[in-house]
């Protein structure tokens, strides 16, 4: 079960509160004095984010869980990614003074990219001035997150009714309308849960609210909605909702065993998405996440799984890697099939090689536990495996052929920026290459290359560069120089015609002349067609029009041998120096002499390919584009769009509750309220406006799509631009070609005009 959501929208303190709250913990640490418990990386502490997932076991009831507490930051989205590929289940957090925001939108997008097939959404934060429960909810349609949100939960901002007239923040309670009960927290942190009334009479003697309190006219309202929303997934429950009396406290009668198995059953086919709230910092709704966790998220057995028989072949997949100066590589593990025991071989179907598994862990962040075996579900840490990487299936070595079937990879997302790393000697280069390559297996959004003699690390953003810097000082202990920044352009095929017997190479081989044919297909992509993120948005088909798996997991073959031919090609146009993208290739055929060694396939390959390229001369220049979202004051709106305009954006959108597909092209509507319980935005007392949450403040905001080439130094041009009152957050929005005097510049920047 992970925890994912925008930067700062409280992962990491709501998981500190989870481990409190389990008896994990005797007291808390903070994110601000850096003592939480997952953030226990240097960077992580001095910066205050969380840059690497980290997985913890908890206890709770009768329940386990394996809890995985993701960054938020874009830059770090391949965490994220592999966390995504191995949970059944996900809390999303929201900030409910800013609601939906763009990271949001994008980790939901990875949690639909690998079917995590159940969520729950906790609105956090809702002791801030400004948060609104009823508007964090309306955004969750307005974004297009789910069409069906479904309130378990109202929150009591106070049980003082003074407090909701003078518009106080705060929160000191909350109301399961499932289990119709209040949850009160005092403010030494004490709880206690009282049951709600049954009927008109004793509401009105009920001693927890006063008479006047805002709060008590919505309650039987709420539960009785949210029943009659319930039953439209279930024909059971309507039929018991029917049966009853047509009396206004009719559905209270209800009790919680009579309703969590419909709510479950709804939640794991994804007709509903549960919406919880509270304060992660003051540990209020942390219980009641917990229980729902384990009452409504799927289980290993919820989700298609191999049956599970006593001996039961292991079917596992490595969904992160990690070094550890005392451990060696630790490799972190999701069980799929059968039990993992110490000092047993499995087999590497990726790579085609036997692993032997010296050590078992449990990892609680940065302390162990050793173990003697992984049953089915879980999740835990491997030392001993030499070959694998992230998104590699490990199976039985004596299991059968079915076994051997390789689960869904991991797709890093694209590079889009780079630095040149210098060592500071000769005797510095081999350990500075040895770190970069063992960088490049943790974190496998790190590419390398060599371009021209100097070695390039390409990240994804200029955050994500500041830290690969200092994993290299701090954990590798490597003597080197990091040079300018620079954004990760790409290539496209020329107009140019192919020449004659461009599919042959001739090469000496064993002192006689080899002539090897590999005719190759090749074509820029059209513009509906999509690339493969496998292939750096290239598409690569084999002979039967077959899409290919990544050149990393294939071997021994001839085609795995071409296709590793083709990888290399595409790393590097001979016309520019770039990495290629947007090409279709074909496989049409290929021939190699009786004697001569298949591994000639792969320079062959490169070759004929290179000189493809280079005869269709250099092509269309791609740039990488960012989503941008700056939130200024009304007086700063129109210096941000003049500057956003001037270098080269797009302002997609002035603050409308619209949200863009994808593509950021088309603007679409949210989804209609109609179905949908909206509690009143009075309930929550501080961030009722005429306009919304926190408009109070004045301030505006500006959707944009512009070259990320533009933004490297965005937030010191906007701090001058808003007198330092300015706030903006950028999602990758993927390549986009660029115009001929754009062409030009960049070219000229990269020494190739």
């Amino acid at each position: 079960m992970a925890l994912v959501a925008h930067i700062d929208s409280g992962k990491t303190t709501l998981t500190e509160s989870i481990l409190l709250k389990s008896s994990y913990l005797i007291s808390r640490g903070t994110v601000d004095t850096g003592s939480t418990t997952t953030d226990f990386l240097p960077a992580e502490r001095e910066r205050g984010i969380t840059i690497q997932s980290a997985s913890i076991p908890v206890k709770w009831k009768n329940w386990t869980f394996n809890l995985i507490d993701t960054p938020g930051h874009a830059d770090f989205g391949m965490e994220v990614e592999s966390a995504s590929r191995v949970v059944d289940g996900a809390v999303v957090l929201i900030d409910s003074v800013e609601g939906v925001e763009a990271q949001t939108k994008g980790v939901w997008r990875q949690l639909d990219r690998y079917g995590v097939p159940t969520r729950i959404m906790f609105l956090n934060k809702l002791d801030r001035p400004g948060a609104s429960f009823g508007a964090s909810l309306a955004s969750l349609l307005s974004n297009r997150l789910h069409p069906h949100p479904m309130a378990l939960v109202l929150p009591v901002a106070s049980f003082d009714p003074l407090h909701y007239a003078q518009a106080e923040p705060g929160i000191q309670g909350l109301v399961d309308l499932v289990k119709w009960q209040v949850w009160k927290w005092t403010p030494d942190g004490e709880v206690s849960h009282h049951p709600l009334p049954r009927d008109d009479e004793t509401f009105e003697s009920f001693d927890l609210f006063p008479p006047s309190h805002p709060l008590l006219p919505h309650l039987i309202p709420a539960r009785t909605q949210l029943l009659e929303n319930l039953s439209m997934y279930s024909e059971e429950l309507m039929e018991q909702l029917l049966s009853l009396p047509s009396t206004p406290t009719a559905y209270l009668q209800l009790e919680p065993y009579e309703i969590i198995p419909h709510l479950r059953k709804a939640t794991l086919q994804n007709h509903i998405l549960p919406v919880l709230g509270g304060s992660a910092m003051k540990d209020i709704g942390t219980d009641l996440v917990m229980d729902y966790i384990g009452e409504l998220l799927a289980s290993p057995i919820d989700v298609p799984h191999d049956r599970q028989l006593a001996n039961a072949p292991v079917r596992m997949l490595a969904w992160k890697v990690a070094w550890d100066k005392k451990r060696g590589w630790m490799t972190f593990v999701r069980v799929y099939s059968g039990k993992v025991t110490k000092q047993s071989v499995v087999m590497n179907t990726n790579r085609n090689q036997r692993e032997r598994v010296s050590k078992l862990l449990l990892l609680y962040a940065s302390e162990v536990e050793e173990v003697d075996e992984l049953p089915f579900g879980s999740v835990g840490v491997i030392l001993g495996l030499k070959y694998t990487r992230t998104g590699d299936t490990l199976v039985s070595t004596s299991g059968s052929a079915s076994v051997g079937s390789v689960l869904r990879d991991i797709t890093p997302p694209p590079a889009v920026i780079a630095a040149s790393v210098i060592p500071q000697s000769h005797s510095d280069l081999e350990p500075v290459q040895e770190a970069l390559n063992a960088l490049a297996r943790t974190d496998p959004s790190v590419r390398v290359d060599v371009q021209e003699g100097q070695i390039l690390a390409h990240g994804m953003g200029a955050l994500h560069l500041e830290i690969i810097e200092g994993r290299l000082r701090d954990e590798w202990g490597v003597r080197f120089e990091l040079g300018t920044r620079r954004v990760s352009y790409r290539e496209g095929l020329g107009p140019g015609t192919p020449e004659p017997n461009c599919n042959l190479w001739q090469t000496d081989s064993g002192g006689k002349q080899v002539e090897i044919m590999v005719s190759l297909q090749v074509r820029p992509l059209s513009p509906d067609e999509k690339g493969d993120p496998i292939w750096d948005g290239n598409v690569v088909l084999d002979e039967q029009g077959e899409r290919c798996p990544s050149p990393d997991t294939l071997t021994g073959t001839p085609r795995a041998h071409i296709f590793q031919g083709i990888a290399s090609a595409l790393s590097i146009s001979p016309n520019s120096s770039l990495a290629l993208s947007h090409l279709h290739i074909r496989l049409e055929s290929f021939s190699l002499p009786n004697n001569a060694p298949i591994s000639l396939l792969t320079g062959a390959t490169a070759v004929i390919l290179r000189n493809r390229v280079r005869s269709a001369g250099i092509g269309p220049i791609l740039e990488p584009f960012v989503r941008l979202k700056v939130t200024v004051p009304e007086d700063s709106l129109g210096k941000v769009v003049k500057d956003l305009t001037e270098n080269g954006g797009e302002v997609l959108d002035l603050g409308s509750g619209a949200t863009l597909e994808e593509d950021g092209d088309q603007e679409i509507g949210g989804y209609p309220e109609d179905g949908v319980y909206m509690p009143s935005l009075k309930l929550s007392p501080s961030g009722v406006s005429e306009s919304g949450p926190g408009s109070y403040r004045l301030k505006r905001s500006v959707h944009a799509l512009t070259p990320l080439s533009k933004v490297l130094d965005y937030s010191n041009r906007l701090r001058a631009l808003s007198g330092g009152h300015g706030l903006f957050e950028m999602s990758n929005a993927g390549f986009k070609e660029v115009s001929d005097t754009r062409k030009i510049e960049i070219l000229k920047e990269i020494g190739r005009a």
